[in-house]
């Protein structure tokens, strides 16, 4: 069964956000990490992946990542807190 992750990162604590919704976790996180991906995550240098969610539904996770991008900010920063206090970098979790 295929897994889709909906991810948010960061730059810092309380920083510039980012949502996406991705199959492979790992490879999308370096890609960002390393600055491959071209765009909005390299120029604000978001990089830390402070949240993230799995479904079993692509269409669940798009649905999730539409959902989150149309929250306010403060929810977002609030969404990120609960599950995430100190603002660890997620990735080594995941690898």
């Amino acid at each position: 069964m295929k897994v889709y992750y909906v991810c948010l990162l960061a730059s810092q604590r309380n920083g510039t956000l980012y949502i996406g919704v991705t199959s492979n976790l790992v490879r999308r996180i370096n890609e960002h990490r390393d600055g491959v991906a071209e765009g909005f995550t390299k120029r604000y240098g978001v990089k830390h992946l402070v949240h993230f969610e799995e479904f079993a539904d692509v269409y669940l996770a798009i649905q999730r990542e539409k959902t989150l991008k149309k929250w306010p900010r403060g929810w977002k920063l609030d969404l990120i807190e609960k599950s995430n206090p100190q603002w660890r970098d997620l990735y080594e979790e995941i690898v």
